[in-house]
């Protein structure tokens, strides 16, 4: 399986501004800029995007998981929280947290538990990502 996205960008690194188009078109000539990224302008950013990716990511394995020990989620919401700071190699994703909320019902909070801990550690993002990841996890069983 391949995926693809393309970004085209113009102008200089702080004035300038880009377009991100992603292969289903979800996101089609998506605007993103410096302001964006680093300030409070309009439009999107990459960490937010991978923000939004492993969250999903995340969320989907952890569903998985749920219903191979027969545990069927009403809900799974999923936050997560990107840091990128200055490091010695320039800006770096230095953390993310996942910040999970289940509803299932008759749900057991230490399987719960144990599985948002292994799809933080095995979900093909997070995997992916250099970085510490951590998790929370809150279980309302109906």
């Amino acid at each position: 399986m391949k995926r693809t996205g393309s970004a085209i960008w113009s102008g200089g690194i702080k004035d300038g501004k880009g377009m991100l188009t992603t292969e289903s078109e979800t996101l089609s000539n998506t605007p993103y800029s410096f302001s964006a990224r680093f300030k409070d302008g309009k439009g999107t950013n990459p960490e937010e995007l991978l923000a939004a990716a492993h969250a999903g990511c995340f969320t989907m394995d952890l569903s998985g998981l749920l219903e191979a020990r027969g545990m069927t989620a009403e809900e799974i919401r999923t936050t997560a929280t990107l840091d990128m700071d200055r490091t010695e190699k320039g800006f770096s994703i230095t953390h993310i947290h996942l910040d999970v909320h289940a509803r299932i019902s008759g749900g057991d909070a230490d399987a719960f538990r144990a599985e948002a801990f292994h799809a933080k550690e095995n979900c093909p993002v997070s995997r992916v990502l250099d970085t510490d990841i951590s998790v929370t996890t809150t279980l309302d069983m109906i």
